[in-house]
């Protein structure tokens, strides 16, 4: 009876076991056939230029106590804070007070300029300007000190060391992975320090139709540079430092440099350098922003207020996985354009066009129709967003 009894419990738990293993056949196939979506927005602005009238007024604003920003640009925080990732380019090095502030045509800002932006909700920023090493390698290494603090922002560009520059920093949101590499034409005739070209990542630009020896051999760093990071991040953006100032039409090198970027895969390009707005255009599935102009600065204002209007873009990426197979999708583009007010180089403010009106540009309606066909320039469906 006993031994019936044991026959009996080892039949039942054999065929237990085998539906045990037939229901994980079954969930192995309904998890491979699973599809899962993930997404997060992104934001980008241009320019953080900060001249002395800018950096004096901070200091007004923080009772001659440091420097604060944040009143300048509270408009375009409320829109940023709806974003997942934020970008900006800046433009002037942050070696901090300690070295001495200074203006055009060598620049330092004080930490504080990026301190504002950060509070703004900014998270990925480009460091290599043609004014990156404007004070020195001094300033530069204070600035990779101020951003080693910043654990949760992306910076590219500039570094302290070799094995800094040749770090693949990955950054992750929403389950997507993404890093950012970053390139300035030039430093504005200021040499590098020999041996330190870490310090600065420089991708020389010749306006001659040939581009030269040079040029070709800098290809092939940023060639191997994308190909070090490409594999190991689901979005790819590089950022640019290129072009010819207050001019609205990309050069053919910026054209050129595009489509080898685009070639090799990278997602996003986002232009700065030339302080004024330039078309927004896809190359195959890369999305080119040619130029967001200036964020903030006090470049001298004309009639066409052509310095004084950015680019505020932004786009979705969206992460569909099925099995093994993973796609990454960039869409919803859209462009909105923001104004640098100001008076007498005082009541700096950096305002959305939705939310422009005659007190702060009493030509606002034709500088947006301007502006507007400039970002629509190579793609006439580019979207930019309505006045209000």
């Amino acid at each position: 009876m006993a031994i019936a009894i044991i026959g009996i419990y080892f039949l039942v738990s054999s065929l237990t076991n085998k539906n045990d293993d037939n229901n994980d056949v079954i969930a192995g196939n309904k998890n491979e056939n699973k599809e899962e979506t993930y997404k997060v927005s992104m934001v980008m602005v241009g320019d953080n230029l900060i001249h002395s009238s800018i950096y004096n007024e901070a200091n007004r604003n923080a009772n001659y106590d440091g420097y604060d920003f944040k009143p300048m640009i509270t408009m375009i925080k409320d829109k940023v804070k709806g974003y997942d990732l934020a970008y900006y380019n800046q433009e002037t090095i942050l070696g901090g007070s300690e070295i001495g502030l200074s203006d055009y045509p060598t620049f330092n800002s004080p930490y504080e300029a990026g301190d504002a932006m950060l509070d703004a909700g900014f998270n990925i920023v480009s460091l290599a300007t043609n004014h990156t090493i404007d004070r020195g390698e001094k300033a530069v290494l204070n600035s990779c000190e101020y951003w080693e603090t910043k654990s949760d922002v992306l910076t590219a560009g500039s570094y302290c060391s070799e094995e800094d520059r040749n770090e693949v920093k990955v950054m992750e949101k929403n389950n997507i992975t993404y890093t950012m590499l970053n390139y300035t034409y030039g430093t504005n005739g200021i040499a590098i320090p020999n041996g330190k070209d870490y310090l600065v990542n420089v991708w020389p630009m010749d306006y001659n139709a040939d581009y030269g020896e040079g040029y070709e051999a800098f290809k092939e760093t940023v060639r191997e540079d994308i190909e070090r990071v490409r594999d190991k991040v689901d979005v790819l953006i590089v950022a640019m430092h290129w072009g010819v100032e207050y001019t609205h039409t990309p050069t053919k090198y910026q054209k050129d440099a595009a489509e080898f970027l685009a070639s090799l895969g990278v997602d996003i390009v986002i232009g700065t350098h030339p302080h004024v707005v330039q078309p927004v255009e896809w190359i195959d599935d890369t999305i080119v922003f040619y130029s967001l102009g200036n964020f903030i600065s006090a470049q001298e204002q004309s009639d066409n207020y052509n310095k004084m209007v950015g680019l505020m873009s932004s786009l979705d990426i969206t992460k569909t996985v099925k099995g093994d197979d993973v796609d990454i999708k960039i869409d919803n583009i859209n462009n909105e354009l923001i104004f640098t007010y100001y008076q007498g180089y005082r009541n700096f403010k950096v305002i959305p066009f939705s939310e422009i009106n005659s007190t702060y540009l009493p030509t606002y309606e034709s500088v947006y129709d301007k502006y507007s066909e400039a970002v629509k320039m190579y793609d006439e469906t580019m979207p930019v967003v309505a006045l209000s």
